[in-house]
């Protein structure tokens, strides 16, 4: 009798570490925690809502992803941006993506990469018309959605998870700096047309070889700063 009740309280910790992570990761990305910042556990209480049982159980999760370290005497620091994550994360999506396009192109559905760029030419008509204050939050969605894809094509969790806080790292780098703005959006997308040209080839040298050079871009862009 008592099985079917321990299975819901062991379950709900677990959810709510979920969404403890994901409030943390929000508000890392919304500024309200900023990179380099120094916190406690009782500052992440405050910050998220959340009890600090599921803070306490969070940390772990936060430090082997690379997001917080713990500095002795000093408490936890939010990962800060400097050339050596740039360096890192840059480096893990070239190995990790370059690959993953050459198998996008080989198994993705006409379909389906029809609506990419049907997406991406959308971005670029309403930047070239002067946009709106949606603009660059649509296209920073159209950026995400086309590279995740490419990585859950794949269908392995394992890749898709380091992907995911990869991106997030990313986006870590461009909320510092390199945040896209209406002046980058269009050679963006236009970067992401060639990926697409490349994968509707059915060429996989070619298509990992278009996103190695977006890749390269992007790289370039975040090292200026």
């Amino acid at each position: 009798m008592s099985q079917p009740e321990q299975e819901p309280r062991e379950g709900e910790p677990l959810k709510l570490r979920e969404r403890a992570y994901a409030s943390f990761t929000e508000r890392l990305l919304a500024r309200e925690i900023k990179p380099g910042q120094f916190v406690t556990q009782r500052e992440l209480v405050a910050m998220t809502g959340f009890p600090l049982g599921a803070i306490r159980e969070l940390v772990p999760r936060l430090e082997a992803e690379g997001l917080i370290k713990t500095v002795p005497q000093r408490g936890m620091q939010v990962a800060h941006v400097d050339l050596n994550l740039i360096r890192n994360a840059f480096q893990f999506r070239l190995f990790l993506e370059k690959e993953a396009t050459a198998l996008y192109a080989q198994n993705a559905s006409d379909a389906e990469i029809a609506e990419q760029r049907a997406r991406h030419e959308a971005i670029i008509a309403q930047a070239e018309a002067g946009g709106d204050e949606t603009l660059i939050e649509d296209a920073e969605d159209i950026d995400r959605l086309m590279h995740e894809a490419i990585i859950d094509h794949l269908d392995n969790d394992i890749v898709s998870q380091a992907f995911r806080v990869t991106w997030l790292k990313i986006r870590l780098i461009r909320q510092y700096e390199t945040r896209i703005h209406n002046s980058i959006i269009v050679p963006v997308m236009q970067d992401h047309l060639a990926i697409i040209a490349a994968i509707e080839t059915r060429d996989p040298e070619r298509a990992g070889a278009a996103m190695a050079a977006h890749i390269g871009n992007a790289r370039a862009r975040a090292m200026q700063y």
